[in-house]
């Protein structure tokens, strides 16, 4: 191996991926499907198990031992994220339910308190609806005008446009990270030192992200940062908002009731100091254990290794896809992330993703929740291979060699 190609055991790494070892359809399981949910580590699922069976209660407000076994364990989740995207403080990391709450929140608090008639928010034709739709419900709330950055015809935002659409009236300009559909790695260095030239606030949407390169929320010096755990070999229904403690202490509540409060009487009520103070109600406290032991589990694979690993995934997949006869890629960015967005002449997405299924390999067919996407490359719909840590370079063949079954059958 050269230097600049770790050695990487894929072999270990997928023993302790449990769900990986099965057939589908009498065929070798070959997951492909990572862009919208990675599966989970032995260590993760134990951390849930042992919630459960040995410290199952609720947190913060108990003082029995299982309840402060909770509380301690879910609040060193919140250190390990902190750490993990080097967060100045614990208060800075808010549990959500994943990425969409995450935006959401931020979006309903600019709506709230910062936006109002003739401001804008500048956000980019790559964006996965969950943020578009906040932003545009933000906007309609507020009399503020939603401004959408041009991408070009490999994917890219173009970043001419992105700096000419920041103005003084842009109050925050939110972009992803890279992008769910096409796997496109925004420059967001550029990005957000262009929006903070221009004065405006930055939330990156990164849950694409995580799971493939190490994120540091002070060097990028965005605002906001959202992030979900399924993506990240962590549990669904649970997610992280990274936010600046200003911005956060300036932003109004997002939702209201138990543990969240200091104080409630009839007239009033005083709010529980960051970060409890948008954490209302029982969080989802397996789904944070299990978070917290997804990133650790993370944080002990060695990341130089992985990254040259996964682009090796999609070297081979573009190399593959050059010469398979009509099958086009939608989305050449010249910075990507383990995402194969294509069409395959005269066979619809979907059929493309049920016939795979019968080979046992799982991809995802449709428009990706990024239907402007679609709409700027007129297509209905792509299919979509994504990759993960857990995968092979023999996983990548077959999905070709299935992939000629489909265009020799439907010809």
């Amino acid at each position: 191996m050269t230097a600049h190609q770790p050695v990487f055991d894929v072999e270990a790494l997928r023993r302790q991926f449990p769900i990986l070892h099965q057939e589908v359809h009498g065929r070798p399981l070959i997951y492909l499907d990572n862009a919208a949910t990675t599966q989970k580590p032995q260590a993760v699922i134990d951390a849930i198990d042992r919630y459960y069976a040995h410290d199952n209660a609720n947190v913060h407000r108990g003082v029995h031992s299982l309840s402060e076994r909770a509380t301690a364990a879910m609040e060193q989740a919140r250190e390990s994220v902190r750490s993990f995207l080097n967060a100045g403080e614990v208060a800075e990391v808010i549990f959500t339910r994943g990425t969409t709450e995450a935006i959401n929140l931020v979006a309903h608090g600019f709506a709230r308190e910062v936006l109002r008639p003739g401001d804008e928010v500048l956000i980019t034709a790559l964006e996965h609806h969950a943020n578009i739709v906040p932003w545009q419900q933000a906007c309609a709330a507020s009399g503020a005008t939603l401004k959408v950055a041009d991408i070009d015809d490999n994917g890219e935002v173009v970043l001419a446009d992105f700096e000419a659409k920041l103005s003084e009236r842009t109050r925050i300009a939110a972009f992803a990270h890279v992008s769910n559909a096409l796997g496109t790695i925004n420059p967001i260095e550029k990005m957000i030192a262009l929006a903070r030239a221009a004065g405006a606030a930055v939330l990156i949407d990164g849950a694409q992200a995580v799971a493939h390169t190490p994120v540091d929320v002070q060097a990028l010096d965005c605002d906001f940062y959202a992030l979900s755990g399924h993506k990240l070999y962590g549990p669904t229904g649970i997610g992280v908002l990274y936010g600046r403690h200003e911005w956060l202490e300036r932003l109004p509540v997002y939702q209201t009731g138990g543990d969240m409060i200091r104080e409630v009487s009839f007239d009033k009520s005083v709010f529980a100091p960051l970060p409890h103070k948008f954490e209302a109600g029982t969080p989802h406290i397996a789904g944070v254990i299990g978070l917290g032991a997804a990133i650790e589990w993370l944080r002990g694979v060695d990341w130089p290794a992985l990254i040259a690993h996964e682009d090796r995934l999609l070297a081979r997949a573009t190399e593959r896809a050059a010469g398979l006869p009509g099958m086009t890629i939608v989305g050449r960015a010249q910075r990507k992330a383990g995402v194969l967005s294509f069409m395959l002449d005269g066979v619809h997405p979907h059929d493309i993703g049920t016939f795979l299924d019968f080979e046992g390999i799982a991809i995802r067919a449709g428009h990706h929740c990024a239907m402007p996407v679609m709409t700027r490359f007129n297509v209905p719909a792509t299919a979509r291979a994504s990759f993960a840590a857990y995968n092979t370079l023999a996983e990548v063949d077959r999905l070709f060699e299935a992939l000629d079954s489909v265009r020799r059958t439907f010809a």
